[in-house]
């Protein structure tokens, strides 16, 4: 359990961030920061994270976001289950990469919200729906080697 502190210290960072108020602009292009960070350590230490901590981070993220609970579950525990499958291919990836692999990812993410929110009635119309997994992609190879650095000063393994 050393080190556990940090993988959730970082995911309670997302979730304050994913909840940040933004402006109306800034909300198409809001990064999925929750998605971004639990990749990371789905791919980092896949024996640690994975799809139990999907589930129980989707429910918290579909409470904080009042959203249709099971919605934010399912999404992360499908993306994370194809980050799992391909983990070790995706930690020999160049950082660009990686960054086109998590824009698939997140991409697919945003699907599944927004094919969950039309079966309510709700959803954008047109592909604005993806700017949030191009910006999560974009953001990769920032907060990648912030968390890869937190991970091996803390020995989170």
């Amino acid at each position: 359990m050393h080190g556990y502190w940090i993988i959730v210290a970082s995911l309670l960072l997302a979730a304050v961030l994913a909840v940040l108020p933004l402006t109306r602009v800034l909300l198409w292009w809001r990064p999925e920061w929750i998605l971004l960070v639990l990749l990371y350590w789905t791919i980092a230490l896949p024996h640690r994270v994975g799809l139990v901590t999907a589930l129980v981070v989707g429910l918290l993220a579909d409470v904080m976001e009042g959203a249709v609970l099971g919605q934010n579950m399912l999404c992360l525990a499908v993306v994370v289950t194809l980050a799992r499958l391909m983990y070790q291919r995706l930690r020999v990836f160049s950082l660009l990469q990686q960054a086109s692999v998590i824009f698939v990812l997140a991409g697919l993410h945003q699907l599944i919200t927004q094919w969950l929110q039309s079966l309510q009635g709700g959803g954008a119309s047109g592909f604005v729906f993806l700017f949030p997994a191009l910006s999560t992609a974009l953001l990769w190879p920032l907060v990648m080697p912030v968390l890869r650095e937190l991970r091996r000063s803390y020995k989170v393994n």
